[in-house]
C-alpha cells in the first residue's frame, strides 16, 4: 500500500486548515507549523519528517542555545589573580542549558530519525553521530538530501 506525497503547502503561520494528518510528513511547513509538529510528535519514531520540518527545528534549537550559551558564559568573570569567578548569572544559564538539553535531546533524536526516513535511509543511520566529526557530516549530508518517495514504507498511518 503507498500513500501520495503531501503536495507543498502554502499556509500563512498559525493555520490549521489544509495541513497534513500528523503522521505525514509536512512539505513547505512554516516554522509555527513545525515546532509544534515537533512537540506533538516528541517520542515518535516512526513515519518521515519533511526537509522543512527539521530544519525549521534546526534553526529555532540553535537559536537557543546560542542564547543560552550567551546567557552562561557572561556570568564567568576573571578576579585579579586570573582566576575564573562563576557568578549568579553562569548557574543560571547552566540550569537553564541542562533542562532544555534534556527536554530536546528525545524528540530531536526522533525528528533526525524521521527526515532519515523521508529520504528513505534506515533510522539507526543516525548513530552516525557517534562517529567523531565524519558521523555528524555524515548524517548532515543525509538530511539535506530530498525526500524519495519510496520513503512511504516508513509511514503508518493513523484514522
Amino acid at each position: 500500500m503507498s500513500y501520495q506525497q503531501q503536495p507543498q503547502q502554502t499556509q500563512p503561520y498559525g493555520a490549521q486548515a489544509g495541513e497534513p494528518p500528523l503522521w505525514a510528513p509536512y512539505y513547505g511547513a512554516p516554522i509555527g507549523a513545525a515546532i509544534q509538529r515537533f512537540f506533538k510528535k516528541y517520542a515518535t519514531f516512526t513515519g518521515r519528517a519533511s526537509r522543512s520540518e527539521y530544519w525549521w527545528w534546526t534553526l529555532v534549537a540553535g537559536i537557543v542555545g546560542i542564547v543560552l550559551n550567551i546567557l552562561f558564559t557572561s556570568g564567568i568573570s576573571v578576579d585579579s589573580d586570573g582566576v575564573p569567578v562563576l557568578g549568579p548569572t553562569y548557574v543560571v544559564g547552566l540550569i537553564l542549558a541542562v533542562i532544555w538539553g534534556l527536554a530536546t535531546i528525545v524528540p530531536s533524536i526522533a525528528l533526525t530519525v524521521r527526515r532519515l526516513h523521508d529520504g528513505n535511509f534506515s533510522g539507526w543511520l543516525v548513530l552516525l553521530i557517534l562517529v567523531p566529526v565524519l558521523g555528524a557530516l555524515a548524517v548532515f549530508v543525509l538530511a539535506l538530501l530530498p525526500s524519495n518517495p519510496a520513503g512511504q514504507r516508513f509511514d503508518v498511518p493513523t484514522a
